[in-house]
């Protein structure tokens, strides 16, 4: 009898503990940040972001996955396959309007966490390919990025302010940062589009390894594309950025943001959010270089889309974002 009740105990303490896991384990909620290709700055970004987020927000298991960039990232969230992703104003902005490449099939479900850093528009060649200038670039060799990426979209843009289309190249080819800077080192490529964060990995890696410039858009260029695209602005590339790289270069950006899915509760987001600015931004900004410019002072700068709940909670308490003051109560009628 006592053999008997010791195993029925026994079962009983081992059903319990297998039952206790499988709460815990419900409890936990999965969360994914889609970044970019390995040789830009959302994947460095996004992984050290992933990791503050887990450790501050335990029953929250986030993770970052190299991604292909803002379009994609962007219809990976319209179909639901992801909960978060960064992406590019520009392309938030088109995907939520069903404008461009989204013309079709527009993400209205696409929702705002924060701003994190401005993403620079880089034209890069080899510097023995003659180019100085965008227009030089006429009859060479291009990569204007990844396939419907937001690099596309912005080398698209700055072709289409001086006139030009894929048809003015002697050759255009669509590939990943790494994938341009390889094609720029092995000589099958003149110049490339990159916008990203600087210094860019890829591009540094590439300077290292060939000799290349960094190719400024003139001054009236500047003026019209961030007249006719609000969401650019312009921006200088500092001298010494990249090796050999003696002048400041002159070009555009826009922000780079976290977006989310509306579907994600607010509860969910609202943490997140919070955890972003008490630690996230600190360990981006001791980890990499552009993560210095990830502040909470431009947290809500270029926000063109509708701002999730969980996050507009955490900026009203945060004071970016001043609350309705609670309407008074109409006097009783005597």
């Amino acid at each position: 009898m006592k053999k008997r009740a010791f195993l029925v105990v026994s079962v009983v303490l081992a059903l319990s503990l297998v039952l206790a896991g499988a709460s815990i384990a419900q409890q936990k909620k999965f969360f994914v940040i889609s970044t970019g290709g390995t040789g830009g700055t959302y994947y460095p970004l996004g992984g050290i972001l992933a990791q503050a987020l887990t450790e501050k927000v335990p029953e929250v298991v986030t993770t970052a996955q190299a991604g292909q960039a803002s379009v994609a990232n962007c219809n990976l969230i319209r179909d639901k396959q992801i909960e978060s992703a960064f992406v590019q104003s520009n392309v938030a902005f088109n995907a939520y309007k069903g404008l461009e490449q989204f013309k079709d099939k527009p993400a209205t479900n696409l929702r705002f966490i924060a701003s994190l850093y401005p993403e620079t528009i880089q034209i890069v060649a080899r510097a023995d390919s003659g180019i100085k200038t965008v227009k030089d670039i006429k009859g060479k060799r291009l990569v204007p990025g990844d396939r419907g990426s937001g690099t596309e979209v912005d080398a698209l843009n700055v072709l289409g302010a001086y006139g030009y289309t894929y048809k003015d190249f002697a050759g255009v080819d669509w590939l990943s940062f790494s994938g341009a800077a390889q094609r720029l080192q092995d000589k099958q490529a003149d110049v490339t589009f990159t916008t990203a964060g600087w210094p860019t990995a890829a591009i540094q890696e590439l300077a290292i390894a060939t000799k290349i410039t960094v190719v400024p858009i003139e001054e009236a260029k500047i003026k019209d594309l961030t007249k006719k695209y609000p969401f650019y602005s312009k921006i200088i590339i500092p001298k010494g950025t990249y090796k050999d790289q003696e002048k400041d270069v002159a070009t555009i950006t826009t922000m780079a943001q976290w977006v989310v899915g509306a579907e994600v509760s607010e509860d969910v987001v609202y943490k997140l959010t919070k955890a972003l600015w008490e630690t996230g931004a600190a360990k981006m900004a001791n980890a990499h270089a552009q993560g210095k410019n990830v502040q909470i002072k431009t947290a809500l700068a270029g926000m063109a889309i509708p701002l999730h709940p969980g996050a507009e909670k955490y900026y009203k308490e945060a004071g970016l974002i001043k609350a309705e003051p609670a309407k008074k109560a109409a006097p009783k009628k005597k």
